[in-house]
C-alpha cells in the first residue's frame, strides 16, 4: 500500500507560517525552513513582549506617581502607604492618570493622605 501524505494539510500549513513571515529581511520570508524559524523565534518574542509590557506599564506608573508626589513633598513609598492605610483603593494606572491629566485632583488625595 502507498504511503499516504496529506500534502493539503502539509501545504495549508506551509501557506500559514509564509504568511506570517510577510515583511520579513532577506530569505526570511520566502525560503521555507528560515522563514519557520523566524516565524517561531518571532512568536517566542511576542509572547515574553506581552509579559514584559505589564511590568514595563507598572513601572512607568510608580515613576509618574513618585514624580507628583514629590511635587506634593511626599516620596512614592510614604505616599502608597499611607494612601492604603486611609483605604484609598485606587490602583496605580488610576493613579498616575491623575497626576499626569489632573493635577489638581492628585493634589486633593495627597492632602486627604497627609
Amino acid at each position: 500500500m502507498p504511503r499516504s501524505v496529506n500534502s493539503v494539510a502539509s501545504r495549508a500549513r506551509r501557506k500559514r507560517v509564509m504568511k506570517q513571515a510577510k515583511g520579513y529581511f532577506g530569505r526570511r520570508k520566502n525560503v521555507w525552513t528560515v522563514a519557520k524559524n523566524a516565524v517561531e523565534k518571532g512568536m517566542q518574542y511576542a509572547y515574553t513582549g506581552r509579559k514584559q509590557k505589564k511590568r514595563n506599564f507598572r513601572s512607568l506608573w510608580i515613576t509618574r506617581i513618585n514624580a507628583a508626589a514629590r511635587l506634593n513633598g511626599m516620596s512614592y513609598s510614604e505616599f502608597m502607604g499611607k494612601a492604603s492605610k486611609n483605604n484609598i483603593e485606587l490602583n496605580r494606572k488610576v493613579l498616575a492618570d491623575l497626576a499626569m491629566n489632573n493635577p489638581e485632583a492628585f493634589k486633593a488625595i495627597v492632602q486627604k493622605v497627609k
